[in-house]
């Protein structure tokens, strides 16, 4: 297996389409725009490049520290689907910093998730769209994002 590299480079020696794919990725992340298409239409980039390069550059702070988003999602009481979403979440890459449940009332259970979004995360409009495909999963709501 290769080795990986890593490079810090001034951004005037980047290529505009790579700065492109990091103010695509902002715009997804700050909530901008909510989808891969409506980012590279907004960056002018086609979705191409975006996934070409979205998992390989990053800006300094972004590769030094993840931001964090806490999401709000209303589950059907079934055993198993709690850890269903979490399996999901870790499969996107992303850290899960806070969990918290309530009783559940009327069979649905309300429940918050803090996580880490990480450089090898992908972004959270996938891992909504992972989560949402679970059946039993009624509700999901970005609640907040910080870094």
């Amino acid at each position: 297996m290769e080795k990986e590299q890593y490079f810090l480079v001034r951004e005037k020696a980047v290529p505009e389409v790579l700065l492109k794919v990091i103010e695509a990725k902002r715009l997804l992340d700050s909530g901008k725009v909510m989808t891969v298409l409506e980012a590279t239409e907004a960056v002018d980039i086609s979705r191409s490049s975006f996934y070409k390069y979205k998992d390989d550059i990053f800006t300094f702070h972004d590769n030094s520290r993840g931001k964090t988003i806490n999401i709000m999602l209303q589950l059907d009481d079934e055993p198993g689907l709690l850890s269903d979403v979490l399996d999901a979440i870790a499969k996107c890459g992303a850290n899960i910093l806070t969990i918290h449940q309530s009783i559940p009332i009327g069979g649905v259970a309300s429940i918050t998730i803090g996580m880490e979004m990480r450089p090898e995360t992908k972004v959270i409009d996938v891992i909504l769209r992972e989560i949402g495909a679970k059946k039993g999963v009624s509700s999901i709501k970005i609640l907040g994002r910080e870094g």
